[in-house]
């Protein structure tokens, strides 16, 4: 019986995921600008909460190679929207940083994807809001324990 109801609930987890995670992407593509691609922003964002960090960091922060890192940085810097930065002792080492223009997109973007979340949350009652953003706080700690786990 138990196995039944798993069963379910996984199909009606990867239903609603496929969903959230499509129709969200569509609505975050349309808010960027013209040149710049939601995994752009999403590192964009990162250094904005973090300062300043390594592409080796933002690899295995975002579970993507070091590869794709290196093409995505080189794109930001072209547009002027990071900066590379030499670590003072080990020239190998280089950090990355938003630029002030950087800073400026990412406060433009994020209050564009506050009120689309806000828009989407406010659906919900406040009860049931806490109770799924504390459900999804739990899925995502159990992943991140996953990912600790596996290495």
């Amino acid at each position: 019986m138990y196995e039944d109801m798993l069963h379910r609930i996984i199909d009606r987890y990867e239903q609603a995921a496929f969903t959230v995670n499509r129709r969200l992407n569509v609505l975050m593509r349309e808010m960027m600008p013209d040149d710049l691609t939601i995994d752009q922003f999403s590192i964009m964002r990162y250094l904005c909460a973090h300062g300043t960090c390594t592409s080796s960091e933002l690899s295995d922060t975002f579970c993507v190679g070091k590869s794709s890192i290196t093409a995505i940085i080189g794109r930001l810097a072209d547009k002027r929207l990071i900066a590379r930065m030499p670590d003072d002792k080990d020239r190998r080492v280089i950090y990355l940083k938003l630029t002030e223009e950087g800073k400026s997109v990412v406060r433009l973007i994020e209050q564009k994807v506050h009120q689309l979340l806000s828009r989407l949350l406010t659906q919900f009652d406040p009860q049931e809001a806490e109770t799924f953003i504390g459900t999804y706080e739990k899925l995502a700690s159990v992943l991140s324990d996953e990912r600790g786990m596996a290495k």
